[in-house]
């Protein structure tokens, strides 16, 4: 395939090297200067990269060995967002050695995209890179679902639609930016959409003051506001996840009570699926997927160490394949393998497996990656 998602693709983040992470430990413990440790996390990426490119993968990020937090770095840089606290992770996480935990997303005042975010990080990797570069951002609606209209100040935002305009506005403006500075591959990583397939979830969304069943709609419409009318050559997928922090996960359940929305209400190029375990359930969903759109079934675990059998991996597609064309699919790792800096439960030796056995896939199914 000449443009994204290709037939083997990856979301995102990949295990940080034990240079970065020991160096970023210095750099909050004031040991080392900012600089100093841009400097490392440059050749960190420069080396991530090639490697990434030697797989035969053509989608290629930064492992985003900038960040401790998928969302986290993104979305604290919006005027607007304070974050406080902690949310408690899965039960059976094992504990952070730095006490670091999920944290808390509120909006205490108008929210303005002040300054770049991605794109100093974007200029960069593009400069590294062979193959297509691809950032991935969190998804808007990311700062609304956790806290609903409680976590929103209602001095700042007493209208909810005046929010969602604003919130829009500013992410426009930051993919404005990233797409003159280059960028054509872009994914929107939404764990929200994921969440409300989750039964304990949907009832802690009404607890809340929200509807479960109108929340899809609402989101699906903040998503096209910010990405419709976008140059036709700007490739965007959307990521959707259950929760990924150090192996673990918060949320389960099959996609359909959400499947008609996101499939033909939000108008991106492709979705990226955690199919890795019975926690997403079956491939029925997948009958509502439109002829224009690609699905990338995460059907490789990022999780676990386990490699999985490629034999069973193409039984798995042809199962999808039941339900939509094989030509509008894809394969890739359910999500990425650190969605936090602390990683999860592999070696690099296992990463690096992992996303040999997706282009090995990719190759044997469709004949190219």
């Amino acid at each position: 395939m000449k443009t994204p998602p290709f037939r083997a693709d990856h979301v995102g983040s990949l295990l940080r090297t034990p240079e970065v992470k020991e160096n970023r430990l210095k750099w909050k413990r004031g040991e080392i200067s900012a600089e100093e440790l841009r400097a490392i996390e440059d050749q960190a990426i420069a080396e991530t990269v090639k490697k990434l490119e030697s797989t035969g993968m053509r989608a290629i990020t930064d492992g985003e060995f900038r960040r401790d937090y998928f969302h986290l770095d993104f979305l604290k840089e919006l005027a607007g967002v304070t974050v406080t606290g902690g949310i408690d992770a899965n039960p059976h996480a094992k504990v952070a050695e730095d006490g670091f935990k999920p944290p808390v997303l509120s909006v205490t005042g108008k929210l303005k995209h002040v300054k770049d975010i991605q794109v100093d990080d974007f200029n960069y990797l593009k400069s590294v890179v062979t193959q297509t570069p691809k950032v991935s951002i969190p998804s808007p609606t990311m700062i609304h679902f956790r806290g609903g209209r409680k976590s929103i100040d209602i001095h700042s935002y007493p209208d909810m639609d005046e929010f969602f305009h604003d919130l829009a506005v500013a992410y426009r403006e930051e993919i404005d930016h990233l797409y003159q500075a280059g960028l054509r591959y872009l994914q929107l990583d939404d764990t929200n959409l994921a969440y409300l397939c989750d039964p304990k979830m949907r009832a802690a969304a009404v607890d809340r003051g929200e509807d479960p069943n109108e929340l899809p709609r609402t989101y699906a419409a903040l998503i096209n506001s910010v990405i419709d009318g976008r140059p036709d050559d700007l490739t965007v997928g959307i990521h959707l996840c259950r929760g990924n922090y150090r192996s673990t996960w918060f949320a389960e359940g099959g996609y359909e009570p959400v499947a008609e929305v996101l499939f033909n209400t939000i108008n991106v190029d492709g979705y990226f699926l955690e199919y890795d375990d019975e926690r997403s359930g079956d491939f029925a969903p997948l009958r509502f997927v439109p002829e224009n759109k690609m699905v990338v079934l995460g059907i490789i675990s990022s999780k676990v160490r386990e490699l999985e059998d490629m034999d069973d991996l193409r039984r798995r597609i042809d199962e999808a394949a039941q339900y939509m064309p094989l030509e509008n699919m894809c394969v890739s790792p359910q999500c990425g393998f650190s969605s936090t800096h602390h990683g999860n439960d592999l070696t690099y030796d296992d990463q690096w497996r992992k996303i040999e056995l997706v282009v090995n896939t990719a190759t044997k199914v469709w004949g190219t990656p």
